[in-house]
């Protein structure tokens, strides 16, 4: 995992304070993203591809159970795939970071973090709980994102 400048965004690093969780029965629910249908088949893709676990946490999907939508733990992690542009991007106070081979827009939240994929034919977003202390969950999906969900160009070297 290694920290760089993406072209439009300051690095700042991302520190999250540990909190204990709560578990419940039900599943957590999310809103499920509606992308046109050649990104739907990349989040297709992804899903397929997606690990049985992330970060010591076992998948757990939310609900409505959907393609588009992934989940570990008790909400601990979140992905959803064919969400819109996240509006932050736009802003020079971006902050990003590379995890192997895959460039994220990292927010933070008043209970975690939020990452969304830049340069990729279609956003992938990973919400992390404020239990992870660091990017560690995104080492796990940053494979099969890279593999399913092609650049939207290529980078000069």
């Amino acid at each position: 995992m290694t920290h760089r400048r993406l072209p439009f965004l300051p690095i700042a690093a991302v520190l999250l304070a540990a909190a204990g969780c709560s578990s419940t029965d039900a599943a957590p629910s999310v809103t499920v993203p509606a992308p046109p249908a050649e990104e739907k088949a990349l989040c297709l893709a992804l899903h397929e591809a997606l690990p049985d676990s992330v970060a010591g946490e076992s998948r757990r999907d939310p609900e409505p159970r959907s393609v588009l939508t992934a989940g570990w733990g008790d909400a601990a992690i979140v992905l959803r795939c064919g969400v819109p542009r996240p509006a932050g991007l736009e802003s020079e106070q971006a902050d990003g970071v590379e995890v192997n081979g895959v460039d994220w827009y990292s927010e933070e939240l008043e209970d975690g973090a939020r990452f969304t994929t830049t340069y990729r034919r279609t956003y992938v977003e990973v919400t992390l709980s404020d239990r992870f202390t660091d990017m560690g969950p995104l080492t796990d999906l940053a494979g099969p994102v890279a593999r399913t969900v092609p650049p939207r160009f290529t980078r000069n070297p």
